[in-house]
């Protein structure tokens, strides 16, 4: 039923498993750049690009509490973005268009065409050229393999190891410390971090697949004059989009000589900014919940827990039935060590948004604190079933099953758990590794 392990055998897993990952991933050769016709030196096949998609953007959604729930806007995002399609070099990838609960001003693309924005941008945009824009941008990247290419540099390796989480900072020591890790802002976990290059290109594709979908290119002026001055301002809210799509007056300089050189013809089109508007109406009447929300994870951040714990509840009061601000309390509350609390605000959160994973994580954390294994032990698995492939389940089911006194069933949640992460050494799978030698199952 169970392998047996070795010390040996532990050790040399761990030690061996970045140059595993390395040669598994690894075939050379050359590719035609999609947007170029050039020859670019290509690690990474267009099928490889679509699995790393669906491996990550599911965790990654996740972390951003999920695709909102306001069907309309939701929809809406997605008919912005389709209607670009007709103009972009790599017609063929399995192109989708989300918004995110996540309130912090950010927008991303995983290299399959996964393409998802955040409530907190979107309250930032003024019309429907600019969401254009911002997707065509996104778009740019995918369609210039800009993560692809950082594979094949061996600058992404983090995006083929496993050990994937929920939730921030789980390397902490066993499930005592993990707690104190969950002020970390979970954004941004598996987004590639662009190079300047990447975005000039990024901005000139975008440009072109929005005109030529019949917006003006002023739209695309106006989305840099908001990303430059948001620059200039350096809110926390918009520190994960700076990190990962580096900023600079140049881009904005660049799409004011586009504009003037490149499409004068597109002034005629319009902005579509009543559309926007009309669509994202219920969006911005939580404007006021989000930025309360936006300041109290600028708190937690910062470790100043009582102030957080303050902006997220006048938060709630703004917007009660908001899933990500419920979520967040409860996060909050677990590091003040008010697990009972906590628990009582993530149940909330599962109640109004049953099918998302994280409301059933924090509820498993703040069970666990108490105590509550087995209650721990039907969140986290249900955490699981919605979100399959993270190895953080296997080992907490497995805690829980331990201090229920379930030893076999425990040590096969431990086993899969180190299988999962192909015996990598950190605080979980040394805690995991010590149970099953004490119980005969590793030497």
């Amino acid at each position: 039923m169970y392998n047996f392990l070795s010390k040996r055998q532990f050790l040399a897993y761990s030690a061996t498993v970045s140059a595993s990952l390395a040669v598994s991933t690894f075939f050379s050769g050359c590719a035609i750049d999609p947007v170029t016709g050039k020859n670019q030196l290509m690690m990474v096949s267009e099928q490889e690009e679509i699995a790393i998609d669906k491996q990550q953007s599911p965790f990654q959604i996740s972390s951003d509490y999920g695709i909102s729930q306001d069907d309309r806007l939701n929809q809406y995002v997605s008919t912005v973005g389709k209607g670009l399609l007709a103009n972009v070099h790599r017609p063929g990838m399995p192109y989708s268009f989300k918004c995110v609960n996540a309130s912090y001003i950010n927008a991303y693309a995983f290299p399959g065409g996964s393409i998802a924005v955040t409530r907190g941008i979107l309250l930032k945009l003024d019309n429907e050229a600019e969401l254009a824009s911002l997707l065509g941008h996104e778009l740019g990247h995918v369609n210039a393999r800009h993560t692809a290419e950082q594979v094949s540099k061996g600058q992404l390796s983090s995006l083929l190891i496993g050990g994937l989480s929920i939730a921030a900072g789980t390397q902490g020591s066993a499930v005592g410390e993990l707690t104190q890790q969950l002020g970390a802002l979970s954004q941004g976990l598996f987004l590639s971090k662009y190079s300047r290059d990447n975005e000039r290109e990024a901005d000139s594709l975008g440009n072109e697949y929005m005109v030529k979908a019949g917006y003006p290119s002023k739209g695309f002026v106006g989305l840099m004059e908001m990303l430059d001055s948001l620059h200039k301002e350096k809110p926390n809210s918009a520190s994960m989009m700076f990190s990962t799509h580096p900023m600079s007056s140049e881009r904005l300089d660049a799409a004011i000589r586009r504009e003037k050189g490149q499409y004068p013809y597109s002034k005629e089109y319009s902005l579509n900014r009543d559309r926007y508007m009309d669509n994202t109406a219920f969006l911005r009447q939580k404007k006021e919940a989000i930025e309360l929300l936006q300041e109290g994870e600028k708190f937690l951040s910062s470790k100043d827990y009582d102030k957080a714990e303050n902006s997220i509840k006048k938060s709630i009061q703004k917007s009660k039935e908001d899933y990500a601000a419920h979520v967040v309390m409860a996060k909050c509350l677990l590091i003040k060590k008010q697990p009972s609390e906590a628990l009582s605000y993530a149940d909330t959160a599962k109640k109004i948004y049953p099918s998302e994973a994280q409301g059933y994580y924090v509820a498993g954390i703040a069970n666990t604190e108490q105590k509550r294994f087995s209650e721990a032990y039907k969140d986290f698995t249900r955490c699981e079933e919605i979100l399959p492939g993270n190895p953080q389940m296997a080992f907490f089911r497995g805690y829980c099953l331990d201090n229920n006194g379930d030893k076999d069933p425990a040590a096969n949640q431990y086993m899969k758990y180190l299988k999962m992460i192909n015996y990598q050494q950190n605080k979980y799978s040394q805690h995991a590794y010590a149970r099953l030698k004490q119980w005969g199952y590793a030497e």
